[in-house]
């Protein structure tokens, strides 16, 4: 075991393990999407098959090894090669030319300095309409009657080992997203408070009447408050979850490499839901002010959660791993010393004797970015990771991963913005060198050399936020101008601006 956990911890990269799963394709009726305001957002890599629905995207035939790169950079064969070059970095943004993305949305992205063969990192920006599938009655809508829903897509996909994952989640996501909101068209668009149930549908099983399974009513003295928000919010909770199951279902048909760290925006009746699974960040600059709307999923955010796994379901670990955490490895010469240590209840720190299993590796080690799972992963939420194991062992490590994002919002309509008040996102190569702080700033110095009507200053703020974490090559790496070492990761930007030009609603 000893030697085991020392391969792994000699082999690790920052989100390493086996390589997963592969991509076939969701069971979702046709997904119909309004032309998005940019070059539209088609399946990045093998072409669908022939005759197959746009709903409903092709299986693939054969493993995704080609490079590819988000559709709306619109990059031609030698594009391509220069984003797939990491001696020069070239920083891509979508064409100054044509449509423009959504909102006059900024991108910009570089590839990594050699931690992978290609970029990782995947992005999807859409416009998404969505149909209602019934009425609140239950009766199926007419095509006719009542209007859809549209609503507006951003996502950054951080792929880690191998970009399989991230590729499918930015294909798919959205429209398991707009699968699950079908239901809600109707509802969303009423001011009533939501129905607590939908009627069946005449014909469907459990149609009939049901009086026959009513037993006494629950003493509830009030009822639960739901609201609209809430609904969109489990809408795309939901949707994480199916395009995590996809993934499983997938894995053994093709072959896909990995899994990716999620980081998703949806905004749909005046408000912004920013959903995060994994590293990957989001802020929000309004008049300097830093509003985060995302936090890091990684083994220390998370140890208690892990932990608590750990405890409840102990042949998760094995005979390798313990859920109990201690300042630094055990050796066995320290049984029966009384030493610090924290379990899944602690947030501070407390002493015990030291057993026997106590020598195990603990489940959560390391700390900042070196931080992992069973001396394997750094993150802790993100889709895919079906294949995963410890390496060397026959353990597991899905079970500890969750698939679920937390959702935060932001209501638009609260607050009279400008045009310099702007959403920012980010992959972890980005955050991993700078802090809130530094991107204000460089939001106000970029924003300010460009007038307000003026929709390249959001691709312009992109690349800058992307340059400067990449930083300049000198003869020790990429360095920063303080001569620290710059991002050697894949790192990838969404500037959105919140307060124009343009109309959002």
């Amino acid at each position: 075991m000893l030697n085991r956990v020392r391969s792994a911890l000699a082999h690790l990269v920052s989100s390493g393990g086996a390589p997963p799963p592969s991509p076939k394709s969701p069971d979702l009726p046709s997904a119909t999407t309004a032309p998005p305001a940019a070059a539209p957002e088609a399946p990045k890599g093998p072409p669908a098959r022939p005759g197959s629905r746009s709903g409903a995207p092709a299986k693939t035939t054969e493993a995704r090894t080609s490079f590819c790169r988000p559709t709306f950079l619109q990059l031609s064969p030698g594009g391509l090669r220069r984003a797939d070059d990491h001696a020069g970095r070239a920083v891509q943004s979508p064409p100054d030319t044509g449509r423009r993305l959504p909102w006059s949305t900024g991108y910009a992205e570089v590839i990594n300095a050699g931690k992978s063969r290609h970029n990782e990192d995947q992005a999807c920006c859409e416009v998404v309409y969505v149909g209602g599938r019934r009425s609140v009655s239950g009766a199926p809508r007419e095509p006719s009657r009542g209007q859809g829903l549209c609503f507006y897509y951003w996502g950054l996909f951080d792929g880690h080992a191998g970009g399989g994952a991230a590729e499918m989640a930015s294909r798919l996501l959205h429209r398991h997203i707009q699968e699950q909101l079908k239901d809600l068209v109707e509802i969303l668009q009423d001011p009533s408070p939501p129905p607590l149930c939908l009627p069946s549908t005449p014909g469907t099983p459990g149609s009939s009447d049901p009086s026959h399974l009513v037993g006494p009513q629950p003493c509830w003295s009030v009822q639960k408050e739901v609201t609209h928000e809430s609904l969109v919010i489990g809408a795309i909770e939901n949707a994480f979850q199916h395009m995590d199951e996809q993934m499983a279902r997938e894995r053994r048909g093709h072959q896909m490499e990995g899994g990716c760290c999620a980081l998703v925006v949806v905004y749909l009746l005046g408000k912004v839901y920013v959903a995060n699974a994994g590293d990957s960040r989001a802020i929000i600059v309004r008049n300097g002010e830093i509003i985060p709307m995302s936090r890091e999923f990684t083994p220390e955010t998370e140890r208690q959660r892990l932990q608590l796994l750990g405890f409840l379901k102990p042949e998760l670990l094995g005979s390798e791993f313990t859920h109990l955490e201690f300042p630094r490895r055990i050796q066995p010469k320290e049984l029966g010393q009384m030493m610090l240590y924290r379990d899944q209840n602690m947030t501070g720190w407390a002493y015990k004797k030291i057993e026997l299993e106590d020598l195990r590796f603990p489940l959560v080690c390391g700390e900042g970015k070196k931080a992992r799972v069973m001396a394997t992963i750094g993150v802790t939420r993100g889709l895919g990771d079906h294949n995963l194991k410890v390496c060397g062992s026959t353990l597991p490590i899905k079970p500890f991963l969750s698939c679920f994002p937390e959702v935060r919002v932001y209501d638009l309509t609260q607050y009279e913005h400008c045009p310099d008040d702007v959403l920012v996102l980010g992959t972890d190569g980005l955050w991993d060198v700078t802090n809130d702080h530094e991107v204000a700033t460089t939001v106000d110095r970029v924003l300010s050399a460009y007038e307000p009507n003026d929709p390249s200053r959001y691709t312009a703020l992109a690349q800058a936020l992307v340059l400067g974490a990449r930083g300049t090559p000198r003869d020790r790496g990429w360095r920063l101008p303080n001569n620290k070492l710059g991002s050697g990761d894949d790192i990838s930007v969404f500037v959105i601006p919140l307060g124009g030009p343009g109309s959002y609603s």
